[in-house]
């Protein structure tokens, strides 16, 4: 049961991290979802939205911040 517990907690603690981020981007003025790419398609019936630049983008982002974050566990 510790194992499932600190699994837990760890992810709960990435979600505020994350909801954080979000949080700073809205604040600063990041259009995070309405960048030039991301697909937006809305009829009279409804509409489909894929945010492909705004995701490419933030996995780029994790990935150094994750690299980094690896590299600086390591030492």
């Amino acid at each position: 049961m510790e194992n499932i517990a600190r699994f837990l907690i760890i992810g709960g603690i990435i979600l505020i991290l994350i909801g954080g981020g979000v949080y700073l981007a809205a604040k600063f003025g990041i259009p995070l979802g309405r960048l030039p790419g991301d697909i937006r398609i809305e009829g009279e019936n409804g509409s489909f939205y894929f945010p492909i630049t705004s995701s490419i983008l933030v996995s780029v982002i994790l990935t150094i911040l994750l690299n980094m974050i690896g590299r600086f566990l390591r030492r």
